[in-house]
């Protein structure tokens, strides 16, 4: 390496402190969580994240109910390891152990910028190893390797017929480690990390994945770590197979493309290059294949068509303080619009080189937008939400280009006219859309200017200082003016959440001192604060969500009145004094404090022999089905009787209900939203009748009594004793049991009793029994014995290979004989020596 350039370390250092500095100042700036009072909690993370995350924490700290296997905390009792693999399974993941539980947003907070940190050093890494600008086009003796690269000639389609001009471009000499850390922090500041990675902070894994496949793509070009990188790509489809997939789409893009500019094309190459990509993936299979079957279990999400955004629109995604939720955050620093611009007209770079690089990003951009390859991206299934979750790619390869550009120095006048002109075409493109701001424009443009002044100054002395700090003051300008507006815009626009207070913390701590798992459960209860409070607050409830929910606990959970949000997968705690009974319910938070109640059943109870209820249209029938006793009463003249409790059914309304002076508000509206079976209150004035949100409610008149003597009339067969562990229960029954057990549990796909298949019960674990005394039963995640055998596979074939590749080198350095003092290999002597 030439004496002007500084260690690779020094770049990913500087690059990943500019990324800090970007994100958290936007931050400061928009004045949002941890710098000021406005919520950073939108959606899903605060929905799943940051639930999921505390729900690390506590496994790590051993204060969890369940284990990697199994969660009894959420949903019933469901299974864990596709959750893991889906949110936890990244390498940072584990870090938020080392915070305090009351600080777990803190937690998700710093790993999120360190991801983006990490994305950052990465991205420079990757660059510094392609090649440092300092020296002629590439060689075979230059940093970019790996072969001869031959200039453009009439013969080659993408040459131009003539060589390569004399070179006008001047060396960055010592700019080039400043430059590969901007443009590595670029990378990481993209649109779609700043707008969307930061809420949905499982995908960042991704944004690390790109850079480090790609450079799994160079070892595999040159023939070098062939352990190494198969272990590269496990960790990264491990960490979040999602965007893993994507990076792996836009690295084997970028590996075609330096094949063809670097040496002659090989199939050979792109053979190691599958192998070492399948090797991984079948190395992570463990993760991956019980997440696949999770799946395909999963309660059904919407299914939707894909609409492409217009071109003006996507346009106006390039620049700066732009934002909105279906079109591609594609913001990029505006340093890599313009040396990806100025590529073009760069006649230093060989025709080949330049035309394949500058048209990479533009046929990403043109394959988001076209139906067939927006399903390829997206593994064939169009999102429920953002559809452009690939945009981070199209952001990395317009990264690459603009290196490439800079590898041969900085551009020339003539070729700096060029890309403006191409960054100020795009601007005036997207001059239509409604997303295109003021600040958009002056940030562009200005940060335009800066740039090309940059360019032009010279690479040493203070000129150098002075270029440096135009350059990197435009991205951090940009960058955390981008941050800041997307956290207004998203604040005001998705749904947002109170961070952790001093009022959650109460609420924790009397969950915890009512806790009797596994003799009962206790509810996280209502009012709901996201959607996974069980895992935030701790205790064992009904509420769940995630992409993995199984569709046979929404069906039960509907089919007994529960309530629910996301089409069914965000389950809601459904407060119901019969459903408490059925699932061990003894305690639940209500409006501000822990209530408590005799009438729960242990979680395994003995049922006669015979048919298993059949459920119908009335959630009240549904659970005496369960029960086995009528306890619900019809209302006369739309009034209860007093002394009952009164219970509305309305799954689509939305409103106020009111029963004297207590009103209720309920949030309906299939396919979306569905109402929970909801108490109005006890009847205490006769003949008094609620008001109700609107027509097509149905009422019911619990009675206390008649549920109190089902409660006990069950408990004499139900199990004299309880023990769970992280992947199974195991229930004592009176001597001499007959019938069927019934665990209070989904009977999600997994479970095994007594080694035998389970059956279901409602919806319910259940196995029959005859003279038993007890019974066992075990859960393992499908796909989890296939996914081991996979990754024991592919691990054997990973050492084989490494095997093979030791014995060929072995032979070739036998064959070459022994070395001379001065490091050649001398010829094998003939027999007279």
């Amino acid at each position: 390496m030439p004496n002007t350039t500084r260690p690779p370390l020094r770049s990913a250092l500087l690059s990943a402190l500019l990324t800090v500095i970007a994100v958290c100042g936007g931050d400061a700036v928009a004045r949002v969580f941890p710098f000021g009072p406005r919520h950073r909690a939108v959606n899903d993370l605060a929905n799943q994240f940051v639930p999921f995350h505390a729900h690390l924490w506590d496994l790590l700290r051993g204060r969890a109910d369940g284990g990697l296997l199994l969660d009894w905390r959420a949903g019933w009792g469901t299974s864990f390891l596709p959750d893991y693999g889906t949110y936890l399974s990244s390498p940072f993941a584990p870090l938020v152990a080392l915070f305090p539980r009351g600080d777990i947003e803190y937690a998700v907070y710093a790993v999120t910028v360190l991801k983006t940190a990490v994305a950052a050093a990465a991205m420079t890494l990757l660059l510094r190893r392609l090649g440092d600008g300092t020296g002629p086009a590439p060689s075979a003796a230059h940093p970019l390797g790996g072969g001869t690269a031959p200039a453009p000639s009439a013969a080659h389609p993408l040459g131009d017929g003539t060589a390569p001009a004399p070179s006008a471009a001047r060396p960055l000499g010592a700019g080039s480690w400043w430059w590969a850390a901007v443009l590595g922090a670029s990378y990481a500041l993209c649109g779609w990390s700043l707008a969307e990675g930061t809420y949905n902070p499982m995908w960042l894994d991704g944004l690390i994945a790109l850079p480090l496949l790609c450079l799994v793509g160079e070892w595999v070009r040159e023939g070098r770590r062939p352990l190494v990188g198969p272990l590269v790509v496990a960790v990264c489809w491990a960490a979040n197979f999602y965007t893993a997939y994507m990076a792996t789409l836009g690295a084997a893009l970028v590996l075609l493309v330096r094949l063809a500019t670097t040496e002659s094309f090989r199939w050979r190459t792109v053979g190691r290059a599958a192998l070492t990509t399948g090797l991984g993936v079948g190395l992570a299979a463990p993760v991956l294949v019980p997440v696949l079957l999770g799946s395909r279990h999963a309660h059904p999400g919407l299914v939707r068509e894909f609409d492409p955004a217009p071109a003006t629109d996507v346009l106006a995604r390039l620049l700066p303080v732009t934002y909105s939720f279906a079109t591609p955050a594609a913001f990029v620093c505006t340093a890599v619009l313009l040396l990806t611009g100025a590529l073009l007209f760069r006649r230093d770079v060989p025709g080949r080189e330049r035309w394949l690089w500058a048209a990479l990003p533009v046929a990403v951009l043109a394959s988001m937008q076209w139906g067939p390859t927006h399903l390829l991206w997206h593994a064939f299934a169009t999102p429920n939400g953002s559809p452009y979750r690939q945009t981070f790619v199209l952001s990395g390869v317009l990264v690459l280009a603009a290196w490439t550009g800079l590898t041969h120095g900085l551009p020339d006048r003539r070729s700096l006219l060029g890309g403006t002109a191409v960054v100020l075409a795009l601007a005036a493109g997207a001059l239509p859309s409604p997303f295109l701001t003021g600040w958009a424009l002056l940030l562009a443009c200005g940060g335009l200017a800066a740039v090309a002044w940059a360019l032009v100054l010279p690479a040493r002395g203070r000129h150098g200082m002075l270029a440096a700090f135009l350059v990197i003051g435009t991205l951090l300008g940009q960058s955390a003016a981008t941050t800041a507006y997307a956290d207004r815009e998203r604040t005001a626009r998705l749904d947002d959440y109170p961070p952790w207070g001093p009022e959650h913390a109460r609420r924790a701590a009397a969950l915890a001192a009512a806790d009797g798992w596994p003799a009962y459960r206790t509810d996280a209860g209502l009012p709901r604060v996201a959607g996974n409070d069980p895992l935030l607050f701790g205790g064992q409830g009904a509420a769940y969500y995630s992409s993995h929910t199984p569709a046979v606990l929404t069906e039960t959970l509907t089919a007994l009145g529960g309530g629910w949000t996301s089409r069914g997968r965000n389950l809601l705690s459904l407060d119901n004094p019969v459903t408490d009974a059925l699932f061990g319910v003894g305690a639940r938070w209500r409006d501000g404090a822990v209530v408590r109640t005799e009438t729960y059943l242990p979680l395994v109870t003995v049922r006669p022999a015979g048919p298993a209820p059949v459920y119908g249209p009335s959630p009240f029938r549904n659970q005496e089905l369960l029960l086995g006793g009528r306890v619900y009463g019809a209302p006369h003249a739309g009034a209860c009787p007093v002394g009952t409790e009164v219970f509305l059914w309305a799954p689509d309304a939305t409103g106020p209900a009111r029963l004297g002076d207590r009103e209720t508000r309920l949030a309906g509206g299939q396919p979306k939203r569905r109402a929970a079976l909801t108490s109005l209150g006890v009847q205490r004035v006769p003949g008094q009748k609620p008001v109700l949100p609107g027509p097509g409610g149905a009422l019911g008149c619990l009675d206390h009594g008649r549920l109190r003597a089902a409660v006990t009339a069950l408990r004499a067969r139900a199990a004299t004793s309880v023990r769970v562990t992280s992947d199974g229960i195991r229930a004592d029954l009176p001597p001499g049991t007959t019938g069927t057990a019934v665990v209070a549990a989904p009977r999600i796909a997994g479970w095994t009793c007594e080694d035998r298949p389970t059956e279901s019960y409602g919806g319910l674990l259940a196995v029959p029994v005859a003279g038993a005394s007890s019974v066992t039963c075990t859960f393992r995640p499908p796909g989890l014995g296939a996914g081991l055998t996979a990754g024991a596979l592919a691990g054997l074939l990973l050492v084989g290979v490494v095997l093979m590749g030791v014995v060929r080198s072995a032979g070739r350095i036998s064959r070459l004989g022994p070395a001379s003092p001065s490091g050649s290999r001398r010829p094998p002597r003939g027999p007279s020596g």
